[in-house]
């Protein structure tokens, strides 16, 4: 008797919650998309109007043939005869993407169904990830590696023994289920944080995304993987070395601001104002370096504007994208600094010659907090001072710093 009311009961909440019944396979106004669809709209773009197309896809057509020929496979549905292609699913993608658009919208313009479109953009932000990022995104793994950055900073930069600029920022999101204050940050927004580590070529070389909005920068550090790993030495980082036609041996670090703290590994800037000319030359010359991470935040976002909205995901999917945009950074940036300056065009980014880059011309992200009180190893502070010294000798001077800090004297 027990389980034939057992059984009654099952049936009849079964009935309840039954799946509604679709009114259509495909929606009659969505039946000719292939015919009055954006894609239409795309398709023309490629054929005829070559900077359009790179405003569309953020690529020129070589290079993103080549990404579709990449990630084709992964990408291709072989469920119904008019199964959207791989191409339009990539197009979907990176308009998503580049342009912030609202799923919503995609769909009416794509004319296929809002679930279609969110499926479509998680799917290849995971498949884009997984195929790019072995190849984009490859952490440094030997000393040569390690080395051959630092030559990038000291040629490009002027700076010597530094293996990357690192620094934070906020992602904004909409608050997440129950999530009570863990995402809520000092900027009174809910966001998730990219920490994030470049080389001198505005490259990514490390990335952690995902830490609550509440943390500071070295908070976020500390607890990541790479923060881990620097504090344990397992990164094959080569041992110190002297400074170029100097017996000053300094072990090799990343630059960042006031919010990281001074660490062997780190470097960062004399605190406070009243400061000596020494320091203030080493704080510009820093400074000067870790210039390329905040060029490489202003180059991401302004060409991924999805990154200036709020991002309305779970907080899974939202690393998933932010991740396949950190890895679509490093792919345009690494081909199409070769063919054409598309990407990244002359003035786009800060420099000596352009103070202000246009990237600065849309509101950046928001920085991260500082961490509290910043007290270090007696040691650190001499190899901070040995630098400061090296880089007001002969061997480690540049002409023009001693103009740039009686320019700051005047300014103040």
């Amino acid at each position: 008797m027990c389980c034939w009311v057992y059984l009654a009961f099952y049936y009849a909440a079964a009935k309840i919650i039954q799946r509604r019944p679709r009114r259509f396979k495909t929606r009659p106004i969505n039946r000719d998309r292939k015919l009055t669809g954006n894609y239409r709209y795309y398709q023309k773009l490629k054929n005829l109007d070559s900077p359009q197309f790179f405003k569309y896809t953020r690529m020129s057509l070589p290079i993103f043939q080549k990404l579709l020929d990449m990630i084709k496979l992964d990408l291709q549905k072989q469920r119904r005869r008019d199964t959207i292609s791989p191409e339009e699913r990539l197009v979907i993608t990176l308009q998503y993407l580049s342009q912030g658009t609202n799923m919503q919208v995609l769909a009416w313009t794509f004319h296929i169904g809002l679930t279609t479109v969110h499926q479509i953009i998680l799917e290849a932000c995971n498949i884009i990830w997984e195929r790019l990022s072995p190849l984009y995104l490859k952490s440094p793994s030997s000393e040569a590696e390690w080395e051959n950055i630092a030559d990038g900073f000291l040629q490009h930069w002027n700076f010597p023994n530094c293996i990357g600029a690192i620094d934070g920022k906020h992602i904004n999101i909409q608050a997440p289920a129950r999530s009570g204050s863990l995402f809520y940050n000092y900027k009174h927004n809910f966001s998730v944080v990219l920490l994030a580590v470049c080389d001198s070529k505005y490259r990514f070389t490390f990335v952690d995304i995902g830490a609550y909005g509440s943390q500071s920068d070295g908070g976020v550090l500390k607890n990541s993987v790479f923060g881990k790993c620097l504090e344990e030495s397992t990164l094959k980082i080569p041992k110190p070395t002297s400074l170029p036609s100097s017996e000053v041996v300094l072990p090799y670090f990343l630059v960042g601001d006031e919010a990281f703290p001074l660490k062997e590994y780190i470097m960062r800037p004399y605190p406070g104002r009243n400061l000596n000319d020494q320091q203030k030359i080493f704080n510009y010359r820093l400074s000067r370096a870790r210039q390329t991470i905040e060029n490489t935040f202003g180059i991401l976002v302004a060409r991924w504007r999805l990154l200036k909205t709020t991002i309305n995901a779970k907080v899974e999917n939202v690393d998933n994208i932010v991740k396949c945009i950190v890895v679509l950074h490093n792919y345009c940036q690494t081909e199409m600094s070769t063919s054409t300056d598309l990407y990244c065009p002359p003035g786009f980014v800060d420099s000596s010659d352009c103070p202000n880059g246009t990237w600065r011309e849309d509101a950046p992200l928001q920085s991260v907090g500082r961490t509290g009180a910043n007290i270090a190893r007696k040691t650190t502070y001499q190899n901070r001072d040995n630098l400061a010294n090296y880089l007001v000798s002969k061997n480690g001077e540049v002409p023009w710093q001693y103009d740039m800090i009686k320019q700051s004297m005047l300014l103040k």
